[in-house]
């Protein structure tokens, strides 16, 4: 089979050792037409935690992202924005359906909210990958994503197979598309933080939740308090002894430089109507709106 171009905008941006910038997006359509065009972003996560799961307005955000425009222009059937989801908490209920749906809508990533140990790392691993013969290369973790993804492979442009081929995690597989985010929002989490790096495979890339991180420490939402910088500067040393990317979910103008030369490289920067964040980042990390990694995927 010949090998496909990149198609996740965020891991291209990652496998070139460069700073993705990514959003909060509301799923709706309005939003989805208006990040779609705002390509200084390589990727928008529709926020499906605090606003009600809905498979179907997910559905219609995914196909109003696609502009016939855009793909022409580019002649690839690559995103210009990468669309990705954050599901509903998964921790100790495992509750991977939602990631399912939303892999078999055409998903490129998906946040897992409130990840505090190994097991809930390696259940939310295991959710975004088919089920393999135990025998079989890069088998752990054992996938338990069924095997339905008709819309998925008519969204991503691809045949049966070459999605198959397609749909696994990155860097696990070097040549995968899904990017798994864990969330690390409590002082559980930054306990065992070390042990998931080191033990669940296929981690994209962590993600703090520092609203629910602030809330436990006593600080709610004191974002420059000096005990949860700290806590947060302990993942990343924690992601940069692991080699995994680190994201921070509060990027703005004022705060980009810090952020970039903390090593942070997963940027969560909004709005998308106002971008100062985005475009000082950009800016930053030598990079242009709207021009995007072009790193092949490798053959795995």
């Amino acid at each position: 089979m010949a090998e496909l171009p990149r198609l996740n905008g965020v891991i291209a941006a990652l496998a070139a050792g460069q700073p993705a910038f990514t959003a909060f997006c509301t799923p709706d359509v309005p939003s989805a037409i208006a990040f779609s065009t705002s390509t200084g972003y390589d990727g928008i996560v529709f926020e499906m935690e605090h606003n009600p799961w809905d498979s179907l307005s997910l559905r219609d955000c995914l196909q109003y992202m696609l502009n016939r425009g855009q793909i022409a222009k580019s002649g690839s059937i690559a995103p210009l924005v990468t669309p990705m989801v954050r599901v509903p908490p998964n921790g100790n209920e495992q509750a991977q359906w939602q990631a399912k749906q939303a892999l078999d809508l055409g998903v490129y990533g998906v946040v897992w909210p409130h990840i505090s140990s190994v097991a809930e790392a390696y259940n939310a691993v295991a959710a975004c990958r088919y089920p393999r013969m135990s025998d079989a290369p890069l088998y752990e973790p054992a996938g338990i994503r069924g095997d339905g993804p008709t819309s998925a492979l008519r969204y991503w442009g691809l045949s049966q197979q070459e999605y198959y081929h397609k749909a696994d995690v990155w860097p696990l597989a070097p040549g995968g598309e899904i990017l798994v985010i864990l969330m690390i929002e409590d002082t559980k989490g930054i306990e065992s933080l070390s042990d998931i790096l080191k033990d669940v495979p296929g981690i994209g890339a962590v993600l703090i939740g520092e609203g629910d991180l602030s809330q436990e420490l006593g600080y709610p939402r004191q974002y420059d308090h000096p005990v949860l910088l700290e806590a947060m500067a302990e993942i990343v040393k924690t992601c940069k002894e692991n080699n995994v990317a680190v994201g921070h979910p509060h990027v703005n103008a004022g705060n980009v430089e810090r952020i970039l030369d903390e090593g942070y490289t997963f940027l969560m920067a909004a709005a998308v109507r106002s971008t100062p964040g985005l475009d000082k980042g950009l800016e930053l990390a030598g990079r242009k709106a709207g021009e995007k990694s072009s790193t092949p995927a490798p053959t795995y």
